[in-house]
C-alpha cells in the first residue's frame, strides 16, 4: 500500500515497514523513533531533520551520470558542478554540502557580497567560486581579492558596466584578476514556473551586441585570455526537457562563435540550474517529464556535436543544480495538536424529547445505514440537511435541533463513503470536501514552508506511522499563525488523506518533504515564530546519532533580532507584575519564575505536542 506516493517522489529515501515511515538507509530508523528521541529533553512544537548522507547521494548521482555521459560520448571536456548559496546557507548545509562533495571538487556559487565572504570562507583554494547577479565596484573588487588568495574564481558579468568596472580595477591595483565569465541572454525560454529566468525579456544577460561590445574591451584592455566560461540559466524546476535542448544549441554556437574571435582561453560553459525535483504525491501530476539520466546525456551529447560541426574543442561543463542536491536532505516534523471535526462526535448529541420529523428521520438513517443502503440514506440525509438549514433560518428550529441536524449528516457521510464503493468521482469528491477534517499543526508554514504560501508549491505529507492502515480522512492542515492562509486545503486534484486519530490517546506527527531547497532561508517571522529546533541525523548500520543540535530562537531573541531593547521590556513586565495584588509572596515570586522561563521558550505551542 503506498497512499502517500512514496514511489513517486522519495526516490527510496523512505519506505514504509509495519506502519511505520522509515529512512531506507543502513540501520532504517523510523522517523517516529527520532521524533520521540529528541523531544525527551523537553522540545515542542516543529523540527527540522537533516540527513547529510542524501546530500551525498544527489551530488554522487549528478556527477556519476555526467560522467558516464562523459565516456559514452567520447567528450573530452570535463563535469563540474557549484551550489548556489542562495538555495541555503545554513551553516550546517553548507559545511555538510561542502564535505560530502569534497572528493568530487564540488563547489559553490555565490549571488551577493554576503554569499561571496562565505564562499571564500568555506571553500578550498582548488574549489571553483562562481559568482553570479548584480555586482558593483565593492563586490568586483572581492572578487579580485579571493583571486589573488589563490581561489579559483570566476566572476560572471551581468553587464557592460560590471566588465568596465573590472577593468578600471586592473588598472587601480595589482590585485590577481580573476577568470571572467559572460551570461548569456538568450532567445530560448524554459519551461515550468520559473520559466521567465531565460528568454529576451530575463532580467540578466549580455545581448549578442552587448557580448561582441564585451570582446572588443576585454581585446582592447589585453584581458581577452581571462575569458573562460558562458553562462545561462532558463529556469528552476524545469519541467519540460525541451527547452534546455534547444537553450543549448543557442548557447553552444555562442560559445563556437566567441572561440573563433579569438577567446582561445575560453573553456567552459555553465548550463545553469534547472534540474527539477519531484514534489507531487500524485502519479497524474508529476512535477517533470525527464530523468537525470537524460538531462545529463542531452547536455552532453548535444555540446559535443555542435562543437565537432564547429570544429571547436569540447568545453567543460558546469552546473548549478542546488535545488537537486539538498531538497531531499531536510524532513520538517509537525505535530498534530486538534482534529476539528471533533465537534461532530455522536456523543454530542443532544437530542429533545420531542423532536422535529426531519431530526427524528435522521436519527433512523443513522441508525438503520448499512453498505446496502448507504448511498440512497446519504442522498436523504442530505436533502434532509438543507431542508432543516431552511428551518432554521426561517425559525422553525433552535439552535440545538441545527447542531444535531449538522452531527447526524456528517456522520450519515462518513459512515457512506466508509461502506460504499459505488459513488462516481465528482460526487465522491464532493463528498470528501464537505467531510473533510481539519488537522492543527503545532507549525507556520509562513515560516518553514513559504514556497507553498507565496506559489503554491506542494510539499509531500506523510504520517510517520499508520502507514499499514488506509487513510480516508480527507484532509485540509491548519498552522497556529494568527492569518488564515495559514491553511493547506484540501485540493481535489491532489488529494491529502490522512488517518482518524484519538490525540488524547496518542501523539500524530506530519512529515514535509524536500523542504531543504530555499524554504528556510526564504522562512518569515510572521507572528513572529522563529525557525524550527533542528537536528542532523547520522546513520550507521547499527544505529544513528542526533548532532549538530540548533535550538529555535526564544521569544527575547526574536523580539531582540527586530530591534526591541528586551531588557528594557523584561523590565516592564517585571516591575507590572510586582506592583500587581498577589495574595503571597510566593504566588509573585513563582508568577515572576514562569514569566522568565516562558520568554526563554520559542512561541511555538507547549500542549503535549
Amino acid at each position: 500500500m503506498d497512499i502517500f506516493g512514496l514511489d513517486i517522489w522519495s526516490q527510496n529515501n523512505f519506505k514504509e515497514h509495519h506502519g511505520l515511515l522509515k529512512v531506507n538507509y543502513k540501520s532504517s530508523p523510523s522517523l517516529l523513533d527520532i521524533v520521540e528521541q529528541v523531544r525527551q529533553d523537553g522540545t515542542r512544537g516543529p523540527i527540522l531533520l537533516r540527513f547529510p548522507h542524501l546530500i551525498k547521494k544527489q551530488i554522487h548521482n549528478l556527477y556519476s551520470h555526467f560522467d558516464n555521459a562523459i565516456k559514452e560520448n567520447n567528450y573530452t571536456g570535463s563535469f563540474n558542478a557549484v551550489f548556489p548559496l542562495k538555495v541555503n546557507q545554513f551553516p550546517y548545509l553548507v559545511e555538510a554540502t561542502l564535505a560530502q562533495g569534497k572528493k568530487y571538487n564540488y563547489g559553490l556559487e555565490a549571488g551577493s557580497k554576503a554569499e561571496l565572504v562565505l564562499a571564500m570562507g568555506k571553500s578550498d583554494l582548488k574549489t571553483p567560486i562562481t559568482v553570479n547577479g548584480f555586482k558593483d565596484k565593492e563586490m568586483i573588487s572581492l572578487g579580485f581579492m579571493a583571486a589573488h588568495s589563490g581561489h579559483n574564481i570566476t566572476l560572471t558579468i551581468e553587464g557592460i558596466n560590471e566588465l568596465k568596472t573590472i577593468l578600471e580595477i586592473t588598472q587601480e591595483t595589482r590585485l590577481t584578476t580573476p577568470k571572467i565569465g559572460i551570461r548569456v541572454r538568450l532567445h530560448s525560454g524554459g519551461s515550468g514556473f520559473w520559466a521567465k529566468s531565460g528568454g529576451m525579456d530575463a532580467k540578466f544577460g549580455l545581448t549578442s551586441t552587448e557580448i561582441i561590445e564585451a570582446i572588443k574591451l576585454l581585446k582592447e584592455h589585453h584581458l581577452l585570455d581571462h575569458l573562460e566560461m558562458i553562462h545561462f540559466h532558463i529556469g528552476s524546476q524545469m519541467s519540460d526537457i525541451a527547452p534546455l535542448k534547444k537553450a543549448l544549441r543557442e548557447a553552444g554556437n555562442i560559445y563556437g562563435e566567441l572561440k573563433k574571435m579569438g577567446a582561445d582561453k575560453l573553456n567552459s560553459i555553465n548550463i545553469g540550474g534547472g534540474l527539477a525535483v519531484e514534489y507531487n504525491q500524485n502519479k497524474n501530476s508529476k512535477t517533470h517529464n525527464y530523468t537525470i539520466e537524460e538531462f545529463a546525456s542531452s547536455v552532453v551529447f548535444l555540446l559535443g556535436e555542435i562543437m565537432d560541426t564547429k570544429g571547436v574543442q569540447h568545453p567543460n561543463i558546469f552546473t548549478e543544480s542546488g535545488r537537486y542536491i539538498v531538497a531531499s536532505h531536510a524532513v520538517l516534523i509537525a505535530p498534530v495538536l486538534e482534529l476539528f471535526s471533533q465537534d461532530y462526535q455522536e456523543k454530542l448529541l443532544r437530542f429533545k424529547k420531542e423532536n422535529p420529523p426531519l431530526i427524528e428521520e435522521l436519527r433512523e438513517l443513522n441508525k438503520l445505514l448499512t453498505s446496502r443502503n448507504a448511498i440512497e440514506y446519504m442522498h436523504d440525509a442530505l436533502d434532509h440537511s438543507e431542508s432543516l438549514l431552511t428551518l432554521f433560518d426561517l425559525g422553525y428550529i433552535d439552535l440545538q435541533d441545527r447542531s444535531n441536524a449538522e452531527i447526524l449528516v456528517h456522520n450519515i457521510i462518513k459512515k457512506a463513503l466508509y461502506l460504499s464503493d459505488s459513488l462516481n468521482m465528482n460526487e465522491l469528491q464532493d463528498l470528501q470536501s464537505r467531510v473533510q477534517e481539519r488537522y492543527l499543526i503545532n507549525a507556520s508554514i509562513f515560516q518553514s514552508l513559504p514556497d507553498f504560501w507565496g506559489i503554491k508549491q506542494k510539499f509531500p505529507i506523510v504520517p510517520l506511522n499508520h502507514l499499514d492502515e488506509i487513510p480516508l480522512r480527507a484532509a485540509s492542515l491548519w498552522d497556529i499563525t494568527c492569518d488564515s492562509d495559514g491553511e493547506i486545503a484540501f485540493d481535489t486534484s491532489n488529494p491529502l488523506y490522512l488517518h482518524d486519530i484519538d490525540l488524547e490517546k496518542e501523539d500524530y506527527y506530519l512529515g514535509f518533504f524536500n523542504v531543504g531547497a530555499y524554504q528556510e532561508t526564504l522562512g518569515m517571522n510572521h507572528n513572529l515564530f522563529t525557525h524550527p529546533n533542528e537536528y542532523t541525523i547520522d546513520i550507521d548500520k547499527d544505529t544513528y546519532t542526533i548532532k549538530n543540535s540548533a535550538k529555535s530562537k526564544s521569544i527575547v531573541e526574536i523580539l531582540s533580532s527586530i530591534g526591541y531593547d528586551t531588557s528594557l521590556l523584561q523590565k516592564k513586565l517585571n516591575l507590572k507584575l510586582q506592583k500587581s495584588d498577589f495574595i503571597t509572596e510566593k504566588e509573585k515570586n513563582d508568577t515572576l519564575a514562569k514569566l522568565k522561563t516562558l520568554l526563554k521558550q520559542n512561541g511555538y505551542l507547549r500542549t503535549t505536542n
